[in-house]
């Protein structure tokens, strides 16, 4: 079976910051958009239930996207912020901040 581009995986958020991680999602700062733009980040999705939460987009190469991420200053700014929201961590800069679910099905 072929793979796609996608990258996924789920967080919690705390029920104490949800409502805030809500707001700045849905009124995302420019610059952050710019940011993942300019990595290569396409076909971005977040879905939400509740306090859990669904992330999926499609990159050609990850790795050097979370490195882009990882060095910019908008994104630091973004990442110190929702990082105090969710039981994880947004710190590109950690040896896996974001744990990959496993693509188990495909349709072209």
């Amino acid at each position: 079976m072929s793979m796609s581009n996608k990258y996924a995986w789920t967080w919690s958020v705390k029920p104490e910051r949800l409502e805030q991680y809500v707001e700045m999602h849905l009124n995302p700062w420019p610059e952050i958009m710019e940011e993942h733009s300019r990595a290569g980040i396409r076909n971005y999705s977040i879905f939400q239930q509740g306090n859990q939460f669904f992330y999926c987009f499609e990159c050609d190469d990850v790795e050097q996207a979370f490195r882009i991420i990882a060095e910019s200053e908008p994104c630091q700014r973004w990442n110190a912020i929702t990082s105090t929201m969710v039981e994880g961590s947004f710190d590109f800069n950690e040896p896996q901040p974001i744990v990959p679910m496993r693509e188990v099905f495909y349709l072209k």
